[in-house]
């Protein structure tokens, strides 16, 4: 009866996990799919009015063409009036007059009288007496910027803003005219000024943009929305993406779990592939955050069942851990530690692989004499081993610390993982003795999106800047969340998907040894580090 409970508890966690894995996958599946229906909208709603804004533009050259071949008296009552017939006719300039030297000779609103008397520098000249000025007081017209188009002596007053009724719910408009050098002559472009005066579409501090730039004329439009306004119109596509791949990632955590257990329970099936030696390992690289490189490699144990069928780790660990025999599998991972990467270790004593170890590892008074004498006869200095601890293994503090203090006295870095959802606090982590923390990558996947837990990050990095521990960020996915942590004044570590996912030992041999030659072919020709010399943030260099 006792097989079968577990049996059935197995067979729930798994459909869980998966499931709740499914629904995520299709929230963000969802959330891609609004955002890019939401850029195709923003595209098209800039080519509209780009094609609007051309006839506009048309309209108002021919308007100062017609302007300038007035044969009324200069500012004169009847090229006045000739002005507004011909502004009338026209669709988009409404206002118009004469300038001369930079000073207003009059305007068709303003008439002649009262006019300011300073003269207005042009933000352009062109040849063929073409100028452009910004905003100019007497010729503003509500809160609406204005750009004035000057040829000859005539100008036209052009608004900038733009108005679409079947533009996106919460969307607006931007006209940016260019100068000849392609710059925005009104300044009200976002930092990025590249995204108003040249062709694309980009993501970015929150935002969707979508610019089209005139082939014609000197100008272009934008149209842009916040992301927090284009994901609501998605709402029913996230429901229904997000319940279909949580039904197909519960049904296959079921069969995964179900395969597992098929031919035994999952503990048996997972202690027969121990004793075998079949669980195999793969290694996460942690590059150094300040210039790329590769530093240090995460051990993770792997295991594919006899029916040649995946098991997460998130379902056969906790097996392990709560049957009491994760030690042999902590024994086994460090065997295959010395065996796939003792070579690497011997040759490259600043390299280092982190292993991770649980609470009846540290509870059990032979682990730290078995690790020294395995890495004693593989010729492996203790200093090229880390091991990581979980939050919750810590619980039993007393024990917890003398191991830890043991393992440190060796020559050991230890190292908390999945730190922020556990139980550490300042006085408790000064007690332990760390060396140092790595960050939970819920708090990683919090960065960009608003979520309350991205408020907790520069607490944790300060918890480890005053007590001087060392700081591995994990699941950096995004150049968003890279940029975050780097943008901070602490040296850090990191590992994600950015970087590298966990490959086979001779994989990420290669890989180093790859780069190693690649960052002395660099060092050959310049002084200048790798990174400045056009490698990248993502370049995989020698073990340091």
């Amino acid at each position: 009866m006792r097989v079968s409970k577990r049996r059935v508890g197995v067979l729930v966690a798994a459909t869980l996990i998966a499931g709740l894995g499914g629904a995520a996958a299709g929230w963000a599946l969802g959330r891609n799919i609004v955002l890019r229906v939401a850029e195709g909208r923003l595209e098209n709603a800039a080519s509209n009015n780009l094609a609007e804004a051309n006839s506009h533009a048309a309209d108002a050259r021919k308007a100062l063409a017609d302007m300038n071949a007035s044969r009324y008296p200069y500012c004169s009552d009847q090229e006045l009036t000739y002005f507004r017939l011909i502004l009338d006719q026209s669709r988009y300039p409404r206002v118009g007059g004469r300038i001369t030297n930079g000073r207003i000779g009059c305007s068709t609103t303003l008439g002649q009288q009262g006019l300011p008397q300073q003269q207005f520098m042009p933000r352009y000249s062109r040849p063929g007496g073409w100028r452009a000025y910004w905003n100019p007081a007497p010729l503003r017209m509500g809160h609406e910027p204005k750009l004035v188009l000057q040829q000859g002596t005539a100008f036209v007053v052009l608004p900038t803003q733009m108005k679409d009724e079947n533009l996106l719910a919460g969307a607006h408009l931007r006209l940016t005219l260019l100068d000849p050098g392609g710059h925005a002559l009104n300044p009200t472009a976002p930092a990025d000024a590249a995204i108003e005066t040249s062709g694309g579409s980009w993501r970015g501090g929150g935002m969707l943009y979508s610019t089209r730039c005139s082939a014609r004329f000197l100008q272009c439009v934008t149209a842009e929305v916040s992301i927090g306004k284009a994901l609501p119109l998605g709402r029913s596509l996230f429901i229904t993406s997000s319940a279909l791949l949580g039904l197909c990632g519960g049904l296959l955590g079921f069969f995964v779990a179900f395969n597992c257990c098929r031919g035994g329970t999952c503990e048996s099936e997972l202690r027969k592939a121990i004793r075998r030696d079949v669980l195999c390992m793969v290694y996460q690289p942690i590059v150094n955050l300040t210039d790329g490189r590769i530093v240090a490699a995460e051990a993770l144990a792997r295991w594919t069942d006899r029916n040649g069928v995946a098991i997460p780790p998130d379902v056969f660990v906790p097996i392990a851990e709560k049957e009491g025999f994760v030690g042999e599998m902590t024994r086994l991972a460090l065997r295959h530690i010395v065996r796939e990467m003792g070579s690497l270790l011997r040759a490259n004593p600043g390299f280092s692989v982190s292993l991770n170890v649980s609470a009846s590892d540290l509870a059990d008074a032979e682990f730290v004499p078995m690790v020294e004498t395995t890495l004693a006869q593989a010729g492996i200095l203790p200093e090229s081993l880390m091991l990581e601890i979980t939050e919750s293994s810590t619980a039993d503090h007393a024990r917890t610390v003398e191991s830890i203090h043991r393992l440190r006295a060796c020559g050991h870095q230890i190292y908390i993982d999945d730190f922020g959802t556990g139980y550490s606090s300042l006085a408790y982590l000064r007690d332990l003795a760390i060396d140092g923390i790595k960050i939970d990558k819920v708090f990683t996947k919090s960065v960009g999106t608003g979520s309350l837990a991205v408020n907790l990050l520069p607490q944790i990095l300060a918890i480890a800047k005053v007590l001087s521990l060392k700081v591995v960020v994990e699941g950096i996915e995004t150049e968003e969340q890279e940029e975050y942590f780097t943008t901070h004044d602490q040296r850090m570590r990191a590992q994600g998907w950015l970087y590298g996912k966990p490959v086979p030992s001779g994989e990420l041999i290669r890989m180093l040894a790859s780069q190693r030659q690649g960052r002395q072919s660099v060092d050959a020709i310049s002084p200048i580090p790798a990174r400045h010399a056009g490698q990248g943030r993502r370049r995989i260099p020698e073990p340091s």
